[in-house]
This record gives C-alpha cells, sequence and structure tokens, in this order.
C-alpha cells in the first residue's frame, strides 16, 4: 500500500511538471508570435511586452530546473522516469533560448524604430513573416507531441524543419538583393539577417523537443541523424 501511494505521488508530480513544461511552451510561443507583430508594425510597445515575457520565462526555467533536481533526488526514478525528467530539463532549456530568440527580435524592432528606417525603407517584412509561422507552427506541433508522447507528429517536426531553413536561405538571397540595389538599406538589411536567423533558431529548438520526445519514448538518441535515418530508428 505504502509502494503503491509513493507512487501516485510520484505520478502527480511528474504530470505537474509536465504541465508546467506546456505552459511555458505556450508562454514562448506567443513570445515568438508578439516578436513578429512588433517587426511588422514596427512597434515598440510589443517589443517591450516581449522583453517583458523573457523575465518570466527564465523563471519559469529556474523553478521547473530546480523541481527536476529535487525529484530525481528523492524519488530516484528508473529507466523510464529518468529518461522524462532528463529529456525535460533539455526541452525547457530549448524553451528558454526560443525565448532569447524572441526577444532579441524585439531588441531589433526597438533599434530599428529608433534610427528611423522602418518609416523610410521598404523591407521584405512579410518574408519574415511567413518565416516566423512557420516556425511557430514547428513549435506548436512539437508541444502538442510532447503533450501525447506522440513519436509520429516528433518525426514530422523533424522533417518540417527544412522547410524553414530553405524560407531563410529565399530570405537571404532577398536581402542580398535589397543591399546590392540600395546601398542604403544595408544597416537595416543586416538587422533583419539576425531576426530571420533568430526565427530560424526557433525552428532548429522545436526539431530538438521533437528529438527529446522520441529519446523519452523510445529510449534512442537520435540528435544529429538526417529525417529518414531517424524514421528507421522510431519504428
Amino acid at each position: 500500500m505504502m509502494d503503491k501511494h509513493l507512487s501516485s505521488q510520484f505520478d502527480a508530480e511528474l504530470s505537474g511538471i509536465s504541465t508546467r513544461v506546456l505552459e511555458m511552451g505556450g508562454l514562448v510561443e506567443a513570445q515568438v508570435a508578439q516578436a513578429v507583430q512588433a517587426l511588422t508594425l514596427f512597434s515598440t510597445d510589443i517589443a517591450t511586452q516581449v522583453i517583458r515575457i523573457e523575465e518570466r520565462v527564465n523563471q519559469m526555467e529556474m523553478e521547473i530546473d530546480r523541481d527536476l533536481s529535487s525529484i530525481i533526488a528523492r524519488r530516484q526514478p528508473t529507466a523510464r522516469d529518468l529518461r522524462l525528467l532528463i529529456a525535460i530539463s533539455k526541452t525547457i532549456g530549448n524553451l528558454e533560448r526560443v525565448g532569447d530568440e524572441a526577444a532579441r527580435i524585439a531588441r531589433t524592432v526597438q533599434g530599428l524604430v529608433s534610427t528611423g528606417v522602418s518609416s523610410r525603407l521598404r523591407f521584405p517584412v512579410s518574408d519574415v513573416s511567413h518565416e516566423a509561422s512557420l516556425a511557430t507552427n514547428l513549435l506548436r506541433k512539437s508541444l502538442d507531441a510532447f503533450a501525447r508522447l506522440d513519436t509520429n507528429q516528433a518525426l514530422e517536426v523533424i522533417r518540417q524543419d527544412n522547410e524553414i531553413d530553405r524560407e531563410f536561405d529565399g530570405l537571404m538571397r532577398k536581402l542580398i538583393t535589397y543591399m546590392m540595389e540600395d546601398p542604403r538599406t544595408i544597416s537595416a538589411a543586416i538587422d533583419l539577417v539576425f531576426v530571420a536567423k533568430a526565427i530560424e533558431r526557433v525552428g532548429d529548438h522545436a526539431k530538438n523537443l521533437a528529438e527529446q520526445i522520441i529519446y523519452i519514448v523510445k529510449g534512442t538518441d537520435v540528435r544529429h541523424n538526417p529525417p529518414d535515418a531517424v524514421a528507421d530508428m522510431v519504428k
């Protein structure tokens, strides 16, 4: 009876932490969307909100990490549960870095607005927004896959990361063209390069989350493998 009671407590603790990870994921997903909205509207007010959210994201990472350490010390979990806890630790690290990328975009927006270039020059902001839409959708799919421990959806995320990479490459070519045609755009275009790279990294972190899901379920480390090889590993 005592063992059953302890097991129920442990399951409740794992469930509670998983719920908080999803809450943190929803927060950073919204943060990225707001950062892109700030860029689209050249809004310093929205950019400031994004930067403020970063503090909460950082706090959540520290709180969950502390609780993970406590559970490992108290419960001494066995194989699958330990994999889950390790994967959660890596997952919240990736989510925190997504928040960092969103804050980086917001600070870039503040810089663009302060220099006045947003009102004087045209930029391929719609292309950046499309790249961001792909990245946030990928992040959402990863979080959904985490909630259901769905390895098939995790594999789909890993495959779709290539779409964001292609979008990033196309945006780079367009920005280079802008700079060649009008030297006045060089400084601001370079800022947009960093924005596009930040969004591309959001996609990378979503892929990392998907890899952790497969690790939890299958116990297989699929990092640094092409999608086809990962597909074979999860069969």
